[in-house]
């Protein structure tokens, strides 16, 4: 009996020994949370620190236990602002727009909400977006250009409903380079139906440039690529009206350049 009490007591000795060692290493581990004192101001001052120092993952991490913790007042509220342009900054588009959305939808009235309009637009935007683009090798007829037309929005909203924004005049700037990629992507895809002798399809795309993006660049050529298409078509008086408005608008275009009467056939 002795031996066996012995047994037992040993058994729970350790036992206690293993739970010491659990409630000890759990205690260690929250107190390896240096942060665990701080009020909103630290939290906010040191991820501001890091951000300027292009720390934005460790950031992002002190803004969320910032919002946790003191999810009302100032310092939260500028904490989801700048999750948004951390997120925007370290290549997480989609983060950085939901976190300006959330913003948006939670402070609608606030002094800053422009500036998360125009964060939403930047994440949005892409420069290599077109045949103006970097990217030469890639047929554009694959791309998604989603991503555009919502950066447009985004900033069209920002410019109707903060005329006196100070982001106004970057955001009609990346408005014109949008319309001018959107609408020369609208020309490849029209030139890749005509090639293929969709000429309905390509007509289509050539008026939606025409109608849908005033003043591009691309007005010339689909204009042109309108004329071959109507020609294709049989439809002859629509070919010589479309050629008659390319000639008046653009009179020294290299399209004309050929000298011959059907002028039209030579573009490609």
């Amino acid at each position: 009996m002795v031996s066996t009490f012995g047994s037992v007591t040993g058994k729970l000795a350790r036992h206690a020994a293993l739970v010491a060692a659990l409630v000890l290493a759990g205690c260690s581990s929250v107190a390896e949370d240096e942060t665990a004192g701080w009020d909103a101001q630290k939290l906010y001052s040191e991820a501001k620190s890091l951000m300027s120092k292009g720390g934005y993952d460790q950031a992002i991490k002190l803004y969320e236990k910032l919002e946790a913790r003191y999810p009302y007042g100032r310092y939260a509220q500028q904490a989801q602002l700048d999750t948004a342009y951390a997120y925007y900054k370290s290549g997480e588009p989609d983060l950085a727009i939901l976190s300006a959305e959330r913003f948006i939808k939670l402070h609608p009235n606030h002094s800053d909400v422009d500036y998360a309009y125009y964060l939403k637009g930047l994440a949005n935007f892409n420069e290599d977006l077109g045949v103006l683009g970097k990217v030469v090798d890639k047929d554009l007829t694959q791309r998604d250009p989603r991503a555009s037309l919502e950066a447009f929005d985004a900033f069209r909203e920002l410019i109707e409903r903060f005329p006196n924004s100070k982001y106004v005049a970057d955001s009609r700037l990346r408005m014109q380079y949008l319309v001018n990629t959107l609408a020369a992507h609208e020309i490849h895809v029209a030139r890749y139906y005509y090639r293929r002798g969709a000429y309905i399809a390509a007509v289509n795309r050539c008026q939606s440039v025409i109608t849908r993006y005033p003043n591009a660049p691309s007005h010339e050529e689909a204009l042109l690529l309108l004329t071959a298409s109507y020609d294709k078509l049989g439809l002859e008086t629509l070919r010589d009206d479309t050629g008659r408005i390319l000639r008046q608008n653009f009179p020294n275009s290299q399209y004309f350049s050929k000298g011959t009467t059907d002028w039209w056939k030579h573009w490609n």
